[in-house]
């Protein structure tokens, strides 16, 4: 009797979570070595040491054509497949390290599906761990790292994006009422006032004094529960999507397809990256769609509307910011690639093919802490301006409605894969002349630690952000997604309540506030003097079940910062920086004559040469000098002609203990089973 609709269905769906794993910032399939079968001609050796021998192409096959019996039957299979690596490959190896990736996450998966038998963690009966009686009969592999089959060389592991979409039960409000009762598919609710948060919690400081840095296994799983259990995102709002596009669907797709920066590099790889079936925890839209379907359907006149057209890319665009890791390069390129399309959909499309932008597409020229703090450069003011515009109560723009008092993440012109921080002051209609007509907002910037100036000893909590009084005022296609903050006291009791926060969304925790022009920090005492007028009522929380401690974070300029070099930030005073990511170091002393004076080392200052007056100099855009390590002094790109000549040579494969014991033994029974070995001598000495 073949298997229930129900178990085969929950199998496909571990199968299906095995094969979209991916590492390395999703550009690496985990799965990719474990598809087909080893090749006989090749890895004839396999077959003699790998009594059963098992991969996931056949697995499925046998699946799809109601082969199996018994659930168990299908674990066992694939299962076998992560074994017989195991114990092939030489522990430690890419391989074996990918194997038992997949293998605890078999477990894992098969176990989230209660319709499913239970499953054994030992190695199957016909595994070769088993029918050779190694010392690991009757226990699992230690989980330190994964594992895999024969093969080439694989790069190095950092977290798989998988899971099942979770469905959230409803938590019980204060008042008795469910807490979906805030939920209105998006909308933004009137800020309600939250029993939870009345009480008197003290500051975090209070709390990081008896906490270690690392938050405990208990903490991380109180979130985790926590997180399962709140209302998913509905999804897009019903309004603001366009509905006159001025470029053909073709032509917008391919310009997504074909963008590139200045050194060469295709930025459309991180789009096409994401599987087009990839089940993405939290996220709401979770039917397949990839931009091969968008072009297919483009190329077909397939969209009735412009409308259908937009919410697929914009949909897209969700999906690729959630795959990949938020500050990462790929991450980064989603963003930029986000705010081209919006500019190709807006009402004055940027001049173009090839369409190319020296501030990323973005509106402004420079971003938080990549300018001078003087109000008359235009990048920002002190204030919220009101001159020649008509303020509004909201905007509906691609699926979302802004409103005063929302956060939002913002393009940033100098690095895509740090947005900009802001919350919504103003939402206005431009009246003046150049730009009459114009939907914009005006947010406050808030800052990331990496756009700050701090000593070297200064620590923050994980996700912490600073208020500023840099206002500044973008089109809405700067927009790229809602998110949201809360105070860093509130962070340590709970999550905000739906709609202003959803799990799997950004969410960032402010303690103070930021002078960039003093560099100094000042903690706030009162929450509600940062909030626009129109919205200073407290933001209700979903309390956890007990006081969860933040994690404290080195600054990002030293250790293993990972944003260091994309930094417009820096270190300040005379602390010594035990790391080379530092960007740069600004001297104590502010006045000229004091202040470090850096060497030329340019290469016309080396050969003694000097410009014309009809030469021109240029400075590399900061999407080619990110690609680079600084100087930590200067903040000079260092550029070197060749590589490091003395580079450490890859690793070969190697075969497991196991496997090479076996080989052993069987040269041995061989040696022992020849004629020449039968030969005795009997004659004596």
């Amino acid at each position: 009797m073949p298997l229930a609709a129900a178990q085969k269905q929950a199998i496909e769906e571990v199968v299906n979570a095995i094969t979209t794993a991916t590492v390395s910032k999703g550009k690496r399939l985990l799965s990719a070595m474990f598809m087909s079968l080893v090749d006989p001609k090749e890895w004839p050796e396999y077959y003699e040491i790998i009594p059963d021998p098992r991969c996931i192409n056949n697995i499925r096959t046998t699946l799809e054509k109601n082969r199996y019996r018994a659930a168990l039957d299908a674990y066992t299979d694939l299962s076998l497949v992560f074994w017989n690596a195991l114990y092939y490959n030489e522990a430690g190896s890419q391989i074996a390290l990918d194997a038992e990736t997949l293998k605890r996450l078999l477990e894992t998966e098969w176990k989230k599906r209660p319709i499913l038998p239970s499953p054994r963690t030992s190695p199957p009966p016909r595994s070769a761990q088993k029918v050779h009686k190694t010392e690991e009969e009757e226990s699992s592999p230690p989980p330190e790292k994964p594992a895999g089959p024969p093969a080439a060389t694989h790069a190095a592991v950092a977290s798989t994006k998988h899971t099942t979409p979770i469905i959230p039960t409803t938590i019980p409000a204060a008042n008795g009422a469910s807490a979906n009762h805030h939920v209105s598919n998006g909308r933004t609710a009137p800020r309600l006032s939250s029993p939870e948060e009345e009480v008197d919690i003290g500051s975090v400081a209070d709390l990081q004094v008896h906490v270690p840095t690392e938050r405990d296994a208990a903490s991380e799983e109180i979130i985790r529960h926590l997180d399962k259990s709140l209302p998913r995102w509905p999804g897009f709002f019903e309004e603001g999507w366009t509905g006159n596009i001025k470029i053909s669907y073709m032509d917008i797709v391919h310009a997504i397809k074909s963008h590139k920066d200045v050194i060469g590099n295709r930025y459309a790889f991180v789009l096409e990256s994401v599987p087009e079936r990839a089940e993405i925890p939290y996220l709401s839209l979770n039917t397949p769609l990839s931009l091969k379907s968008i072009e297919s359907r483009a190329r077909t006149k397939d969209y009735s509307t412009p409308r259908d057209f937009d919410t697929d890319f914009l949909q897209l665009f969700t999906k690729a910011r959630r795959w990949h890791d938020p500050g990462s390069d790929a991450y980064g390129h989603v963003l930029l690639l986000q705010r081209l399309y919006q500019a190709l959909t807006s009402k004055e499309p940027p001049h173009g093919p090839p369409y190319s932008s020296s501030t990323n597409f973005a509106s402004l020229r420079a971003g938080p802490g990549a300018f001078d703090p003087d109000p008359s450069t235009g990048v920002t003011s002190d204030h919220v301006p009101t001159k020649d515009r008509k303020f509004v109560d909201l905007h509906h723009y691609k699926g979302w409605a802004i409103t005063v008092g929302d956060w939002v993440h913002l393009s940033n012109p100098d690095y895509p894969s740090l947005p900009t921080i802001g919350q919504v002051h103003k939402c206005w209609v431009a009246e003046e002349r150049s730009r009459k007509g114009q939907h914009g907002v005006t947010v406050c910037w808030y800052f990331r630690p990496e756009q700050t100036h701090h000593t070297s000893d200064r620590t923050f909590m994980e996700g912490e952000v600073f208020k500023t009084s840099h206002f500044a005022e973008h089109p809405l296609e700067d927009i790229l997604e809602k998110v949201a903050c809360q105070p860093a006291v509130d962070s340590c009791h709970g999550r905000p309540r739906a709609p202003y926060w959803h799990p799997g969304f950004p969410l960032y925790v402010c303690e103070s506030r930021y002078d960039s022009g003093s560099r100094t920090f000042v903690k706030i005492k009162d929450w509600s003097s940062c909030m626009p007028e129109e919205s200073r009522q407290s933001v209700p929380i979903y309390p956890f079940e007990r006081v969860v401690p933040p994690r404290r974070l080195p600054s990002p300029f030293v250790g293993k910062g990972k944003n260091g070099a994309k930094a417009s930030g820096g270190l300040i005073g005379g602390s010594i920086v035990p790391s080379s990511r530092v960007t740069h170091i600004i001297p104590i002393s502010t006045s000229a004559s004091n202040a470090t004076t850096a060497m030329d080392r340019s290469i016309l200052s080396g050969s003694g040469l000097t410009l014309g007056n009809n030469a021109q100099q240029e400075k590399l855009p900061p999407e080619t000098t990110n690609h680079f390590d600084r100087d930590p002094e200067t903040d000079e790109v260092l550029w070197f002609a060749a590589p490091p000549i003395n580079v450490a040579p890859a690793p070969v494969p190697k075969h497991s203990l196991a496997y090479l014991h076996f080989l052993a033994k069987k040269r041995k029974v061989g040696a022992e089973s020849s004629p020449s070995a039968k030969k005795v001598r009997t004659t004596p000495f």
